[in-house]
């Protein structure tokens, strides 16, 4: 959470899942000052979240793609997204819709892999090395 729990860093995330990989598109579309853009990009890239790929040569020039480690927080970003959205945004509603490609708006949900019901917290027994933890 030291990593991940950083304002800029789940900003910086939010961008990356929609394309968004050029440094100065991000510093442009976060309005974030590049000293504090470069920080969290190189902690991310050294957590192995996000890597760092050269585009062009002759200068070099680099952009930021998300690893699969990366990729596999989609659902907590979104997660995050909807609590905002829901708690949060106000009278104006969401800031964005997520549309899925069907056309439809998303809001994506925790649903249980085995039988696909909603998972709520009522619904789960944590378990450890095999046994209920008490």
């Amino acid at each position: 959470m030291e990593l991940l729990g950083e304002r800029w860093t789940f900003l910086i995330l939010r961008e990356a899942f929609w394309g968004v990989r050029r440094f100065s598109e991000l510093q442009r579309s976060l309005g974030i000052a590049r000293n504090i853009l470069s920080a969290r990009l190189q902690a991310l890239v050294a957590h192995g979240i996000l890597e760092r790929v050269r585009y062009r040569s002759d200068p070099d020039r680099y952009e930021y793609r998300l690893t699969d480690r990366g990729r596999d927080l989609y659902p907590a970003i979104v997660t995050i997204m909807q609590w905002g959205d829901k708690h949060l945004s106000g009278t104006e509603g969401a800031p964005l819709v997520l549309r899925h490609t069907c056309g439809h708006d998303a809001a994506p949900a925790l649903t249980c892999s085995g039988c696909g019901e909603p998972v709520a917290p009522r619904d789960i027994t944590p378990e450890r090395a095999g046994h209920a933890v008490a």
